[in-house]
């Protein structure tokens, strides 16, 4: 097994794996905690394989929105068809920021790829947090901020094309609203980071609206910063897994006229805990 790093900061690729053999777990699991992006090459995964896989790391998170791989309902299906314009994910975010327990990660499984694009960016959450001033720190340590689905998968998104195509449903299940720490400890690393995201955070709590866009803006405008992303382009057969409690992501939908069909699990997490603690 060969592990080399995608950036100077944070994101591993690695090859001469395989996510079946439970030999290699050990390894794949410390990179995935100091790294927060794994990127494992060429696998050849049934769906049981991939869920044989993410069992190792906890038990498995049924996304209530995304439509549902009919053989194994815990596998949820992204995909993009040729004549389809708007690819799932494409806003900055962090999958299920809305729950109680955040996701541990998701695990992408790459079956059917654009001959170009369709590469997927990351963000460490840590590394912007350690970018900012001391002052700044110390004050979004005592922050919280609400997060929420329902503006994302609710209602309101009915005439969406995801939802008129049949990739995202369940709308009514869309009720989540739940505050969490601006800034968490990380429950495997230890590492201080940041936990809002453009997608899902609605608003910091206790302020006025004016400074809670303020705030998170200034947040924004740091991770949207180059030296603190990452960038995977995609095989037939790759597997990427992400530490949803440490970084954003967003696909980049570059590659109309292209199908894209990829099979992702995520693995249940904990609820987190605020840095000061």
């Amino acid at each position: 097994m060969h592990i080399r790093k995608l950036t100077g900061l944070f994101g591993a690729e690695i090859s001469g794996a395989d996510l079946r053999d439970p030999a290699c777990f050990d390894a794949i699991k410390e990179a995935f905690i100091q790294y927060s992006v794994i990127v494992i090459r060429g696998q050849r995964l049934t769906p049981d394989d991939h869920l044989a896989f993410a069992r190792r790391f906890g038990p498995i998170n049924v996304n209530r929105f995304f439509t549902k791989l009919e053989s194994h309902p815990e596998v949820a299906l992204v995909l993009k068809e040729k004549d389809q314009k708007g690819a799932i994910g494409e806003e900055w975010h962090t999958d299920h920021s809305y729950d109680v327990a955040p996701a541990t990660g998701s695990i992408l499984h790459a079956l059917e790829v654009p001959p170009h694009g369709g590469d997927t960016v990351f963000v460490s959450m840590a590394d912007v947090f350690e970018s900012l001033s001391e002052p700044v720190r110390r004050m979004l340590r005592g922050l919280s901020a609400w997060h929420s689905s329902r503006h994302v998968f609710g209602e309101t998104q009915g005439n969406s094309e995801a939802a008129q195509s049949g990739r995202i449903g369940n709308a009514a299940l869309a009720t989540q609203d739940v505050l969490h720490p601006v800034v968490i400890r990380h429950p495997l690393s230890g590492r201080e980071g940041l936990f809002v995201n453009p997608q899902f955070t609605t608003r910091i709590e206790g302020l006025l609206p004016g400074e809670s866009a303020a705030i998170l803006e200034m947040i924004y405008a740091q991770c949207r910063k180059p030296e603190y992303q990452a960038r995977v382009s995609w095989n037939v057969g790759d597997v990427t897994m992400w530490d949803n409690r440490a970084t954003w992501h967003k696909a980049i939908n570059d590659y109309h006229g292209y199908r894209r069909y990829m099979h992702r699990v995520t693995v249940e997490g904990c609820a987190l805990q605020p840095a000061q603690a």
